[in-house]
């Protein structure tokens, strides 16, 4: 049994559109955890044994704050531009990729008292109004929409469903570079020959082609953690002093944008935090296994 905390159509502005450090697009899933990790911090004042273990996001509507010009090949960056600083002239320009959108957030959640639902939702709303989701401005979001489900059997995941539709949800296919560094390959290429679109052209009939990928679906680079990079120690005038410090990289696998109707249980939307301690990797991971790709197997 599964109990969702449901927050339905959130709009949010300016939010952080790096999916990776090389692509753009929908923000990377350690946003949304950190959001998630977040909101955890601020309601357990009030309410001191929530817990939150897992989210999933249902993107209904992404725009990229880009811009092509009429005789330009590639689309620029369009930049917010920083305050002046203290003496009075422009600060150092930075390239940031930023985007609006509208989601739906699904968050597991343990230990909220039935009896004090009321007042959780108006904490709840309340502190939605004030934080930032992945970097972004909430706009706005049905507030009374929000509700708490229970799944228990299909027929209850089924409606929980109808409330990420339209959209598409974001998952883990790291099983497809598994599947190339297996049979040799080094991760890099694993990951671009999964992205690679082949075009074949009938020169003799210009209108008979066909475009090949590696796998059938939306199959984007993203990031799924951070591998440490250094000891854990001690670091000057850092913003928490009490917790040991760790230079890291960005780990990039794939993922794939799936529409939510297509999910046979609940374990395949949710992603969540994974810590392997011995190997220095601090990770979120997603269970998503492809039936059909299952049964082509057997």
């Amino acid at each position: 049994m599964k109990r969702i905390l449901l927050i339905p159509r959130v709009k949010i502005h300016n939010a952080n559109a790096l999916s990776s450090p090389y692509t753009i697009g929908f923000p990377a899933m350690s946003g949304w955890l950190g959001f998630m990790h977040n909101l955890q911090r601020i309601l357990s004042i009030d309410f001191e044994n929530i817990k939150f273990n897992g989210v999933a996001v249902s993107v209904h509507e992404i725009s990229l704050h880009t811009n092509k010009g009429e005789n330009d090949f590639n689309y620029s960056i369009i930049s917010k531009r920083n305050p002046m600083g203290k003496d009075g002239k422009p600060t150092a320009f930075i390239e940031e990729a930023r985007c609006d959108l509208e989601v739906s957030i699904a968050i597991e959640y343990e230990n909220i008292d039935p009896r004090k639902i009321e007042d959780f939702y108006q904490k709840l709303t309340s502190t939605l109004h004030q934080v930032k989701i992945v970097s972004g401005d909430v706009m706005g979001f049905n507030e009374k929409g929000i509700k708490v489900l229970t799944i228990k059997e299909e027929k209850d995941f089924k409606n929980f469903i109808r409330y990420l539709m339209p959209g598409f949800c974001l998952v883990s296919r790291q099983d497809l570079m598994q599947q190339e560094m297996q049979n040799g390959k080094d991760g890099i290429d694993a990951l671009l020959g999964n992205l690679k679109i082949t075009t074949i052209i009938n020169i003799h009939n210009k209108k008979q082609g066909k475009i090949i990928c590696k796998k059938n679906g939306w199959i984007v680079p993203i990031a799924v953690g951070f591998q440490g990079i250094s000891d854990l120690s001690e670091i000057k005038n850092s913003r928490d002093n009490q917790t040991p410090h760790r230079f890291s990289e960005s780990v990039v696998a794939l993922g794939e944008f799936i529409m939510p109707y297509r999910f046979d249980n609940i374990e395949q939307l949710f992603w969540r935090y994974k810590l392997d301690a011995e190997n220095n990797l601090y990770l979120f991971e997603n269970n998503f296994i492809d039936n059909n790709q299952q049964e082509s197997k057997l």
